[in-house]
């Protein structure tokens, strides 16, 4: 059973936090740690997080003085005892067997870096072919122009100390320069399995609205590069609690 280090970044999660770790802690998987890095929330993230140290022995909440998902990410690599990595956003679900479908999957490709898709499942019918699109451009560009989602992502330590972590310059679109970067010298590729996240993200900002500014920002990658000086502005953790 292959070792693996999952680093969880938050942002004032305590009500979704608990919903990934008791995730996890039904894995059919078993060899893996958990390391949430916290950017400094104001609720009670990081206690919600503690609450699973029975359930998930292997568990570091690390809290951070400043904020920022590359940052995070980048922290939690460092602490990690694994050379397998997995970077999850807080508000990722996952089903019993991701980590033993995931594994598998990257150890019969002899993949070093690699990205899942986007689950649907219950969501509406329009969210439904929107996330579609989405995982259809994720799956064409991996052959010529890596794109990925942050959200759930597949590492190891050597690619990551090789490439330099995640971009802490870069706000948006970071997590697709780790895997473009990556890419050049390491095996990539998306993996057929799934993941969800809450719909927040979408509801607030707006599906067509969201949809537009991360089509906009990986054309203006594709032809000028990548973005250090806020063209497009976007603040981490910015969504609100609304349940």
């Amino acid at each position: 059973m292959t070792p693996i280090s999952i680093v969880i970044i938050t942002l004032n999660e305590e009500k979704r936090i608990g919903r990934l770790l008791d995730d996890l802690s039904k894995q059919s998987h078993r060899n893996f740690e958990v390391i949430v890095v916290d950017s400094n929330s104001d609720d009670n993230t990081c206690l919600v997080a503690q609450g699973f140290e029975h359930a998930l022995p292997a568990l570091t909440v690390h809290n951070m003085q400043q904020r920022g998902a590359s940052l995070g990410r980048n922290t939690g690599a460092r602490l990690a005892q694994h050379e397998r990595l997995l970077f999850l956003d807080a508000d990722v679900r996952l089903a019993p067997t991701f980590l033993t479908n995931a594994l598998y999957e990257l150890d019969q490709r002899k993949l070093d870096v690699a990205g899942a898709y986007m689950g649907a499942e219950n969501l509406s019918m329009g969210y439904r072919l929107g996330y579609a699109a989405f995982n259809t451009g994720l799956f064409l560009t991996a052959f010529f122009f890596p794109t990925a989602v942050g959200a759930c992502l597949f590492s190891t330590r050597r690619v990551h100390e090789d490439i330099g972590g995640f971009d802490e310059s870069i706000v948006l679109c970071e997590d697709c320069d780790y895997a473009k970067r990556a890419a050049k010298t390491w095996r990539w590729r998306m993996i057929p399995v799934s993941f969800w996240f809450d719909p927040r993200r979408l509801e607030q900002e707006g599906f067509m609205k969201m949809g537009m500014t991360y089509l906009k920002a990986n054309v203006r990658r594709f032809f000028k590069g990548e973005m250090r000086n806020n063209e497009m502005e976007y603040k981490f953790g910015h969504y609100k609690d609304v349940n």
